[in-house]
């Protein structure tokens, strides 16, 4: 079947609030240009986002620079031996300094690396040129739902909205349905998709591996094994995730390069209606625009499963997607390490910053905090088992990439608990480690915190979410990634421990879970250790304003999110025009076409 194109906004109706900007961000890449004349090959071309910024570039490189230099200047200063305390005859204390003094570099060292990363994707980040799609490719579009789990209603409109794709040869919408139910067959039937259940089929539902049941990838892959031979790509979209009918038009042209095995997108929420979601949409800033359109310099921004085109022979060529907690990047990682069987150069991958589709976040602590443990209990089980496998295989620059975009979930965990740790010490037994002018101290960390400040709202104007106020400082997501410090914590002691982890799949819509108390568990755990730690200092006499600083801050993040809670904060704003209704309204507006490649960086 062929895609139908997308009909005009409904008569009688004005567009909502966002549907224009959402347009225009959907082309933030530039126009579609034309490709190469037939017989040349096709590679994909980049231009670099600072093209044009003259003097404003050169001042943002110097910033990049101080910002590096300065917290270099800083460790070393922090860590050189006349800040290591005097001998203690006290073994048990000596031993306890050294510790200290370890996890104080370590920790700074982590935080260095971030810094590096941060300033380094300020750099490299490139956009695609786009280009018009081969019309002989043969596409199918993908999303899927666990009936019982998301609400049909919210299913019903992605598919809709996948109707309205446009592209000019074979494309067909599948939903995979992980229940077989009826009323989905009968919704599936009433659009005009297809529907496929792997539900019965034993060989599709194993305990583990490839065919997983219950599981997303397991659900794909049925649906590849049964039927991707009838295809070239296949577009998906979480089912929360309403496309735009430009999707196709932007995503699918860079698969003209036969070393392209998939495009990702960036991952939007329409639903800032509540202090949660924008928040979360916030936090998400560095890596959808920074971080992956740096990743196009090495040809391998990370696979997100929330919106993509994949490439089905090179997913078969690694097995298909694979068995983990956060499949998108296993299956990403194992097509960076391997080559192109037709080419034999490595595959790659392109992140557009085009947003083609929009999606609902979380709603509240409850799955804000689930989807986080997730996240990174899926980082950490990568990074404990097949990772050092596959970096191996990896050419330097993409090792070192792989290397600085998963150092930001141990970084926290780690300086959280080793901050922790380290606070009790002195707090319990005068445990010092380092010894510096605090005020001295407190001047210099603030000025490198100044600094990094300074490079991230910097290149806030590369923002790609249209839903954040155009002049958001994007510092409500920077604390949320604090917030959310005793949460990676607990999923990096879970993942030493080994204990079980299973997907989890996050409520939607009028499912969203409900806050409780028992959500904030975990953070009133570290809170009760903090205030011990506290309480301890008083009554052993160690108690002073220098000492205290470090875990009053931290017992404050600690109580943070129930308070906000507690205070009512969630209380939503007015009702919000939903993904559904934003994309429904996107004016209809024929994508320009540019003879020319354009710029390349």
């Amino acid at each position: 079947m062929t895609a139908s194109v997308a009909s005009g906004t409904p008569q009688n109706r004005a567009p909502a609030v966002g549907a224009r900007s959402l347009h225009d961000f959907s082309r933030i890449s530039g126009e579609v240009t034309e490709p190469p004349p037939a017989g040349e090959t096709y590679r994909v071309r980049y231009r670099n986002l600072h093209d044009g910024q003259g003097r404003r570039w050169a001042g943002t490189l110097a910033i990049i620079g101080a910002n590096v230099a300065f917290e270099v200047l800083f460790v070393v200063w922090l860590l050189q031996p006349s800040h290591h305390p005097d001998v203690d005859e006290r073994w048990w204390i000596q031993a306890a300094n050294v510790f200290v003094i370890g996890s104080i570099a370590l920790v700074e060292t982590m935080r260095l690396v971030n810094v590096f990363s941060l300033s380094l994707a300020s750099v490299l980040a490139r956009d695609p040129v786009p280009v018009r799609p081969d019309p002989e490719l043969r596409v199918a579009f993908l999303t899927t739902i666990v009936p019982g789990s998301e609400p049909i209603e919210m299913v019903r409109a992605t598919l809709e909205a996948a109707r309205r794709i446009r592209h000019e040869g074979t494309f067909d919408v599948w939903l995979l349905d992980e229940g077989d139910d009826r009323e989905v067959r009968r919704m599936c039937a009433e659009i005009g998709v297809r529907h496929f259940s792997r539900k019965g089929v034993a060989a599709y539902n194993e305990p583990s591996g490839f065919f997983t049941a219950r599981t997303k990838h397991g659900n794909y892959n049925a649906w590849v094994h049964a039927e991707g031979h009838r295809y070239d790509v296949f577009l998906s979209v979480d089912p929360d995730h309403v496309p735009l009918a430009n999707y196709a038009e932007r995503m699918l042209g860079y698969f003209r390069d036969p070393d392209v095995a998939f495009v990702v997108g960036p991952q939007c929420y329409a639903n800032c209606d509540n202090f949660v979601t924008t928040a979360a949409e916030s936090q998400q800033f560095p890596f959808h625009s920074l971080i992956q359109r740096a990743a196009n310099a090495y040809g391998i921004p990370m696979l997100v499963g929330t919106n993509n085109a994949v490439r089905i022979d090179a997913l078969l060529a690694v097995g298909g997607l694979h068995d983990s907690i956060t499949e998108d990047m296993a299956t990403g990682l194992a097509l960076h390490a391997r080559r192109n069987p037709w080419t034999g150069r490595r595959w790659r991958s392109v992140y557009t910053p085009d947003v083609v589709a929009v999606g609902e976040g979380p709603s509240s602590w409850t799955d804000f905090f689930s989807q986080q443990l997730r996240w990174s209990r899926g980082t950490f089980v990568i990074l404990q088992g097949i990772f050092l496998k596959r970096l191996r295989r990896l050419s330097p620059p993409r090792a070192l990439h792989y290397l600085l975009i998963t150092a930001f979930y141990p970084s926290m965990a780690i300086g959280w608990i080793l901050g922790a740790v380290n606070a009790s010490l002195y707090l319990a037994f005068g445990v010092s480690g380092i010894v510096v002018p605090p005020a001295l101290w407190l001047a210099l960390y603030v000025d490198a915190t100044a600094f990094q400040l300074w490079v991230y709202i910097r290149n806030r104007r590369y923002n790609v979410s249209p839903y954040e106020h155009e002049n958001s400082t994007g510092l409500t997501g920077m604390a949320m990634s604090v917030l959310s410090a005793p949460i990676y914590a607990s999923s990096l002691v879970a993942t030493v421990l080994r204990r079980p982890a299973t997907f989890v799949v996050t409520p939607k819509a009028e499912a969203a879970s409900p806050d409780r108390v028992v959500t904030f568990a975990r953070h009133l755990r570290w809170s009760a250790f903090l205030a011990a730690a506290i309480a301890a200092s008083f009554a052993f006499g160690y108690a002073n304003l220098d000492v205290l600083m470090w875990p009053a801050l931290a017992l404050v993040v600690s109580v943070v999110p129930m308070a906000i809670w507690l205070g009512g904060l969630l209380r939503t704003r007015g009702r919000i025009a939903s993904a559904a209704e934003l994309v429904e309204l996107v004016p209809v507006i024929p994508e320009p076409r540019d003879e020319k490649i354009g710029a390349v960086a």
